[in-house]
Protein backbone atom coordinates (compact mmCIF):
# COMPACT_ATOMS: atom_id res chain seq x y z
CA UNK A 1 0.00 0.00 0.00
CA UNK A 2 1.17 3.53 -0.79
CA UNK A 3 0.03 7.17 -0.03
CA UNK A 4 -0.68 8.79 -3.28
CA UNK A 5 -1.99 11.76 -2.40
CA UNK A 6 0.55 13.27 0.38
CA UNK A 7 2.28 16.04 -1.90
CA UNK A 8 -0.74 15.99 -4.61
CA UNK A 9 -1.87 19.20 -5.70
CA UNK A 10 -5.99 20.02 -4.93
CA UNK A 11 -6.50 19.06 -7.97
CA UNK A 12 -5.58 15.84 -7.82
CA UNK A 13 -7.06 15.25 -4.57
CA UNK A 14 -10.68 16.32 -6.26
CA UNK A 15 -10.06 13.64 -9.21
CA UNK A 16 -10.07 11.13 -6.44
CA UNK A 17 -13.84 12.02 -6.25
CA UNK A 18 -15.00 12.90 -9.22
CA UNK A 19 -17.61 10.85 -11.44
CA UNK A 20 -18.30 9.15 -7.02
CA UNK A 21 -22.11 8.80 -7.59
CA UNK A 22 -22.79 10.55 -4.08
CA UNK A 23 -20.95 13.50 -4.97
CA UNK A 24 -22.78 13.70 -8.57
CA UNK A 25 -24.11 17.45 -7.87
CA UNK A 26 -21.62 19.07 -5.80
CA UNK A 27 -20.05 22.28 -6.30
CA UNK A 28 -16.21 22.69 -7.10
CA UNK A 29 -16.13 23.76 -3.34
CA UNK A 30 -17.85 21.74 -1.45
CA UNK A 31 -15.86 18.97 -3.58
CA UNK A 32 -12.61 21.01 -2.40
CA UNK A 33 -13.65 20.31 0.67
CA UNK A 34 -14.28 16.56 0.84
CA UNK A 35 -11.27 16.16 -0.59
CA UNK A 36 -8.76 18.30 1.76
CA UNK A 37 -10.26 15.74 4.36
CA UNK A 38 -9.86 12.44 2.23
CA UNK A 39 -6.09 11.01 1.06
CA UNK A 40 -6.08 9.22 -1.50
CA UNK A 41 -4.33 5.83 -1.39
CA UNK A 42 -3.49 3.29 -3.24
CA UNK A 43 -3.77 -0.79 -3.16
CA UNK A 44 -1.63 -3.05 -5.66
CA UNK A 45 -3.81 -6.80 -6.56
CA UNK A 46 -4.19 -9.01 -3.45
CA UNK A 47 -3.27 -6.43 -1.02
CA UNK A 48 -5.78 -6.46 2.16
CA UNK A 49 -7.11 -2.77 2.97
CA UNK A 50 -9.33 -4.16 5.83
CA UNK A 51 -9.14 -6.81 8.24
CA UNK A 52 -10.32 -8.39 11.12
CA UNK A 53 -7.13 -7.85 12.98
CA UNK A 54 -6.42 -4.55 12.45
CA UNK A 55 -9.93 -3.24 12.66
CA UNK A 56 -9.83 0.79 12.28
CA UNK A 57 -13.43 2.87 11.89
CA UNK A 58 -12.73 4.78 8.59
CA UNK A 59 -14.54 5.08 5.41
CA UNK A 60 -13.39 3.67 1.78
CA UNK A 61 -14.44 5.50 -1.27
CA UNK A 62 -13.34 3.54 -4.29
CA UNK A 63 -12.27 5.73 -7.38
CA UNK A 64 -10.72 2.96 -9.47
CA UNK A 65 -10.30 -0.92 -9.52
CA UNK A 66 -12.25 -3.83 -7.99
CA UNK A 67 -12.18 -5.27 -3.87
CA UNK A 68 -13.70 -7.97 -2.80
CA UNK A 69 -15.00 -8.27 0.61
CA UNK A 70 -15.03 -11.61 2.44
CA UNK A 71 -15.31 -13.79 5.64
CA UNK A 72 -13.59 -16.74 6.60
CA UNK A 73 -15.33 -19.20 8.27
CA UNK A 74 -14.07 -21.60 11.16
CA UNK A 75 -13.16 -24.26 9.13
CA UNK A 76 -11.18 -21.81 6.41
CA UNK A 77 -13.28 -21.50 3.71
CA UNK A 78 -13.96 -18.13 2.21
CA UNK A 79 -17.30 -16.58 1.23
CA UNK A 80 -17.65 -13.25 -0.60
CA UNK A 81 -20.38 -11.29 0.29
CA UNK A 82 -19.69 -8.15 -1.87
CA UNK A 83 -17.45 -6.84 -5.07
CA UNK A 84 -17.24 -2.88 -4.52
CA UNK A 85 -16.83 -1.05 -8.04
CA UNK A 86 -15.75 2.49 -8.47
CA UNK A 87 -18.03 5.32 -7.49
CA UNK A 88 -19.20 3.63 -4.17
CA UNK A 89 -18.18 3.07 -0.69
CA UNK A 90 -17.57 0.69 2.03
CA UNK A 91 -15.82 0.04 5.47
CA UNK A 92 -16.41 0.00 9.24
CA UNK A 93 -18.49 3.48 9.85
CA UNK A 94 -20.55 2.79 12.68
CA UNK A 95 -22.54 6.33 12.08
CA UNK A 96 -23.45 4.95 8.80
CA UNK A 97 -24.75 1.98 10.00
CA UNK A 98 -22.27 0.31 8.27
CA UNK A 99 -20.00 -2.65 9.64
CA UNK A 100 -17.25 -4.69 8.11
CA UNK A 101 -17.58 -7.40 11.31
CA UNK A 102 -15.29 -10.24 10.54
CA UNK A 103 -15.10 -8.98 6.77
CA UNK A 104 -11.99 -8.86 4.80
CA UNK A 105 -11.12 -6.61 2.12
CA UNK A 106 -8.72 -7.59 -0.83
CA UNK A 107 -8.13 -5.58 -4.02
CA UNK A 108 -8.86 -7.59 -6.95
CA UNK A 109 -6.89 -5.38 -9.14
CA UNK A 110 -4.51 -2.08 -7.92
CA UNK A 111 -6.88 0.11 -6.57
CA UNK A 112 -7.06 3.72 -5.55
CA UNK A 113 -9.54 4.98 -2.56
CA UNK A 114 -10.07 7.66 -0.50
CA UNK A 115 -9.83 7.81 2.67
CA UNK A 116 -12.22 9.16 5.64
CA UNK A 117 -12.27 9.60 9.01
CA UNK A 118 -15.05 9.07 11.71
CA UNK A 119 -15.14 12.97 12.13
CA UNK A 120 -15.24 13.56 8.62
CA UNK A 121 -17.76 11.87 7.23
CA UNK A 122 -20.11 13.31 10.23
CA UNK A 123 -19.15 16.57 9.22
CA UNK A 124 -18.99 16.28 5.76
CA UNK A 125 -20.82 13.69 4.35
CA UNK A 126 -23.91 12.92 7.00
CA UNK A 127 -24.94 16.90 7.19
CA UNK A 128 -25.40 16.55 3.57
CA UNK A 129 -29.12 15.47 3.02
CA UNK A 130 -28.45 14.67 -0.68
CA UNK A 131 -25.26 12.64 0.56
CA UNK A 132 -26.67 10.96 3.05
CA UNK A 133 -29.67 9.51 1.14
CA UNK A 134 -27.78 8.49 -1.68
CA UNK A 135 -25.35 6.58 1.28
CA UNK A 136 -28.52 4.25 2.31
CA UNK A 137 -29.77 3.91 -0.87
CA UNK A 138 -25.86 2.66 -1.58
CA UNK A 139 -26.67 0.13 1.99
CA UNK A 140 -29.99 -0.84 1.00
CA UNK A 141 -28.75 -2.16 -2.66
CA UNK A 142 -25.59 -3.73 -0.77
CA UNK A 143 -27.62 -5.18 1.63
CA UNK A 144 -30.02 -7.04 -1.06
CA UNK A 145 -27.28 -8.52 -2.99
CA UNK A 146 -25.52 -10.18 0.30
CA UNK A 147 -28.82 -11.74 0.65
CA UNK A 148 -29.01 -12.92 -3.15
CA UNK A 149 -25.37 -14.43 -2.52
CA UNK A 150 -25.53 -16.19 0.53
CA UNK A 151 -29.07 -17.96 -1.04
CA UNK A 152 -27.03 -18.42 -4.11
CA UNK A 153 -24.56 -20.38 -2.04
CA UNK A 154 -26.89 -22.68 -0.67
CA UNK A 155 -29.81 -23.17 -3.55
CA UNK A 156 -27.16 -23.08 -7.16
CA UNK A 157 -24.30 -25.73 -7.71
CA UNK A 158 -20.96 -24.49 -8.28
CA UNK A 159 -21.41 -24.38 -12.59
CA UNK A 160 -24.22 -21.94 -11.72
CA UNK A 161 -22.05 -20.02 -9.29
CA UNK A 162 -19.61 -19.40 -11.90
CA UNK A 163 -21.85 -18.41 -14.14
CA UNK A 164 -23.34 -15.76 -11.93
CA UNK A 165 -20.38 -14.43 -10.65
CA UNK A 166 -19.17 -13.53 -14.74
CA UNK A 167 -22.31 -12.35 -15.31
CA UNK A 168 -22.15 -9.79 -12.62
CA UNK A 169 -18.64 -8.70 -13.24
CA UNK A 170 -19.53 -7.90 -17.35
CA UNK A 171 -23.22 -6.40 -16.14
CA UNK A 172 -21.37 -3.14 -16.08
CA UNK A 173 -19.59 -3.52 -19.68
CA UNK A 174 -22.37 -4.64 -21.87
CA UNK A 175 -23.35 -2.09 -24.55
CA UNK A 176 -27.14 -1.07 -24.18
CA UNK A 177 -28.07 -2.46 -28.00
CA UNK A 178 -26.78 -5.92 -29.37
CA UNK A 179 -22.80 -6.02 -29.85
CA UNK A 180 -21.66 -4.86 -33.59
CA UNK A 181 -20.27 -7.50 -35.19
CA UNK A 182 -16.26 -7.30 -34.99
CA UNK A 183 -16.99 -5.30 -31.53
CA UNK A 184 -15.32 -5.61 -28.62
CA UNK A 185 -16.19 -8.41 -25.89
CA UNK A 186 -16.31 -7.90 -22.05
CA UNK A 187 -13.53 -9.21 -20.62
CA UNK A 188 -13.17 -9.58 -17.01
CA UNK A 189 -9.32 -9.62 -15.66
CA UNK A 190 -9.21 -12.59 -13.32
CA UNK A 191 -7.47 -15.53 -12.57
CA UNK A 192 -9.19 -19.05 -11.98
CA UNK A 193 -7.94 -19.21 -8.51
CA UNK A 194 -9.67 -15.53 -7.60
CA UNK A 195 -12.76 -16.41 -9.93
CA UNK A 196 -13.05 -19.80 -7.97
CA UNK A 197 -12.79 -17.23 -4.30
CA UNK A 198 -15.51 -14.86 -5.82
CA UNK A 199 -17.49 -18.14 -6.58
CA UNK A 200 -16.99 -19.71 -3.67
CA UNK A 201 -15.51 -23.18 -5.09
CA UNK A 202 -11.56 -24.89 -5.73
CA UNK A 203 -9.65 -23.28 -8.31
CA UNK A 204 -9.32 -26.81 -9.74
CA UNK A 205 -13.58 -27.27 -10.31
CA UNK A 206 -13.53 -23.41 -11.46
CA UNK A 207 -11.15 -24.42 -14.21
CA UNK A 208 -13.58 -27.20 -15.59
CA UNK A 209 -16.23 -25.35 -15.65
CA UNK A 210 -15.06 -23.01 -17.08
CA UNK A 211 -13.20 -25.40 -19.79
CA UNK A 212 -17.03 -26.49 -20.43
CA UNK A 213 -18.34 -23.23 -21.05
CA UNK A 214 -15.51 -22.36 -23.14
CA UNK A 215 -16.18 -25.65 -24.81
CA UNK A 216 -19.70 -24.49 -25.53
CA UNK A 217 -18.84 -20.92 -27.12
CA UNK A 218 -19.94 -19.36 -24.25
CA UNK A 219 -16.45 -17.86 -23.19
CA UNK A 220 -12.40 -17.67 -24.02
CA UNK A 221 -10.06 -18.32 -22.15
CA UNK A 222 -6.74 -16.30 -21.67
CA UNK A 223 -4.13 -16.17 -18.89
CA UNK A 224 -5.66 -13.79 -16.61
CA UNK A 225 -8.55 -12.70 -18.76
CA UNK A 226 -11.89 -14.61 -19.19
CA UNK A 227 -14.15 -12.94 -22.39
CA UNK A 228 -17.44 -13.68 -22.83
CA UNK A 229 -18.63 -14.36 -25.96
CA UNK A 230 -22.44 -15.09 -25.50
CA UNK A 231 -23.64 -13.20 -22.32
CA UNK A 232 -27.68 -14.08 -22.38
CA UNK A 233 -26.55 -18.28 -22.79
CA UNK A 234 -24.18 -17.49 -19.55
CA UNK A 235 -26.78 -15.68 -18.08
CA UNK A 236 -29.33 -18.30 -18.42
CA UNK A 237 -26.45 -20.88 -17.21
CA UNK A 238 -26.58 -18.99 -14.34
CA UNK A 239 -30.25 -20.29 -13.58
Amino acid sequence: MTDAGTDADAAERTWCLAEVDIFCDLSEREMAAIAEAAPMKTYHAGEILYSPSQPSEVLFILKKGRVRVFRVSADGRALTTAIVTPGTIFGEMVLLGQYMYDNYAEALDDVTVCVMSRADVNRLLLRDARIAARITEILGRRLADLEQRLSDSVFKTVAQRIATTLTTLTAAQLPAGPLRPGGRHPQIALTHEQLAALAGTSRETCTKVLRDYADHGLIRLARGRITVLDSERLKDAAG
